[in-house]
């Protein structure tokens, strides 16, 4: 329990595969903390465990692929969160295909983009990726039910949450 768990406990985030490139390394994980954080320009920063394999090639990436997931992409969804890269390849179980500066996009997400990494963050246990998006997808119509933070409650995470 944290000081903060009376008011989080309240919200249901959107939740977001992210993959990274580095090199010939692959990775990708579940998210929870994201957000846009600027319109002009566009911003979006994106927090990374220390514990996931993901933030390690994401600290040698220049670019950041984010994913959204609908309500029903549930297995989707617990192979980024469920398990780890450390043992797991993700990508032999998903169909997915290059994207803007040899970024991985995931062929089932029902909206994408790929952001250039400008900046770093320490935030405690999260690194903070700040992405300044060059290309976005949506392949769903408007009111595609996403999944989020109350969807993926069941996930044991790959790696300790903290």
């Amino acid at each position: 329990m944290t000081v903060l768990d009376p008011f989080t406990d309240l919200l249901d985030y959107p939740m977001y595969v992210v993959t990274a490139q580095a090199d010939e390394e692959a990775a990708g994980c579940l998210v929870g903390f994201a957000s846009q954080c600027s319109i002009e320009p566009a911003r979006f920063m994106v927090w990374l465990s220390r514990a996931n394999r993901t933030c390690r090639v994401a600290e040698r990436a220049d670019r950041l692929a984010v994913h959204l997931l609908r309500t029903d992409q549930h297995r989707l969804a617990r192979l980024f969160g469920g398990e780890t890269g450390d043992r797991t390849d993700k990508f032999t179980r998903v169909p997915w295909h290059r994207g803007p500066g040899g970024s991985l996009i995931l062929d089932e997400a029902p909206a994408w983009f790929v952001g250039r990494v400008e900046n770093r963050v320490d935030g405690g246990d999260h690194v903070g990726f700040l992405l300044a998006p060059e290309e976005a997808e949506r392949l769903a119509g408007n009111r595609t039910p996403l999944l989020t933070l109350h969807h993926t409650h069941d996930i044991t995470p790959g790696h300790p949450a903290d």
